[in-house]
């Protein structure tokens, strides 16, 4: 056998190894994306049949598709020479690379706990209304993942926050407990208007309308508590401000019930004569001179 041969058969053989290498590459690229398919269907087939709270659930889907995506990376790393050495004399190396791999991965893992944390603590879960009362940030939690929290508003949008900030906020959940909440009605009439004929009105609106919602226990029924609380809340420069503590079923439900009413009583007001506040201007003259200044005084309601 000549050394032409010799070559020839090394280099067919080196490009063969090449040749599998590839194709074991392929392979486990293949399998981790079809595996990580597999146990996100898997898993999100139990959070569709699920009746409790899915936040665990969804965690575990996360973590389970980044080991996968992990480990097929691991397996393709050591399939390729240069890399399988490369990341050797990393793991072998000094305890230098080591800090500078920790420090550059702090956040990461940072994250990562924040959200086992959240997952098993649960301050807030998937499908709760939140609000970070720090930054006055509203909205629906649609996902925890490894890294973040996302939040979608109400205009919409999508707010991601990382895991490790949220341990530092003020967080404001209204569904955390029980969804029903109770929201303020507040409406000013003039000095001149029939408080008691005012409040009267506002009570039969708040009561007639579809999402009103009867908070009293069956023992502040008997002892004849009023269903709607209506108080005198302050006086004002030009008006009398009166406050309803109208309940509903859920945040939501109570908005939309706030708006409404805000309309019906405005209409009821308009039809029994009730007045509303009205900004108004005093001119004062001084009367000392003719060619003295105009003086202005300007009155509003607050």
């Amino acid at each position: 056998m000549n050394g032409s041969n010799l070559s020839g058969i090394l280099q067919n053989t080196y490009l063969t190894k090449i040749a599998i290498k590839f194709l074991v590459i392929i392979i486990i690229f293949v399998a981790t994306v079809v595996l990580s398919k597999l146990t996100k269907r898997f898993v999100q087939r139990r959070i569709d049949k699920a009746t409790i709270d899915i936040t665990q659930l969804n965690f575990i889907k996360h973590i389970l598709t980044g080991a996968i995506y992990f480990f097929g990376l691991i397996l393709i790393i050591f399939q390729i020479d240069y890399l399988k050495t490369t990341a050797i004399s990393i793991l072998a190396s000094s305890g230098i690379v080591a800090v500078i791999i920790g420090f550059a991965s702090q956040q990461t893992f940072a994250n990562i706990v924040s959200g086992l944390f959240i997952s098993i603590f649960k301050p807030f879960r998937i499908g709760d209304r939140v609000r970070f009362i720090d930054k006055d940030i509203s909205g629906i939690v649609e996902d925890i993942t490894l890294r973040h929290t996302i939040l979608r508003t109400f205009e919409n949008k999508h707010v991601i926050v990382a895991n490790n900030l949220i341990n530092n906020e003020f967080i404001e959940n209204s569904t955390i407990i029980e969804e029903k909440t109770c929201t303020y009605l507040d409406v000013g009439v003039s000095y001149d208007a029939d408080l008691d004929q005012a409040i009267q009105i506002i009570k039969e609106e708040v009561m007639k309308h579809q999402d009103y919602y009867d908070n009293r226990n069956s023992a502040e029924i008997q002892a004849g508590v009023e269903p709607v609380q209506i108080k005198v809340l302050g006086l004002g420069e030009s008006s009398v401000r009166i406050r309803a503590w109208v309940w509903a079923k859920d945040p939501a439900t109570g908005f939309n019930m706030q708006c409404d009413l805000h309309k019906s009583i405005k209409e009821r007001f308009d039809q029994e004569g009730i007045e509303f506040p009205n900004p108004y201007r005093t001119i004062v003259l001084n009367k000392n001179s003719s060619n003295a200044p105009i003086q202005q005084l300007t009155r509003t309601d607050l």
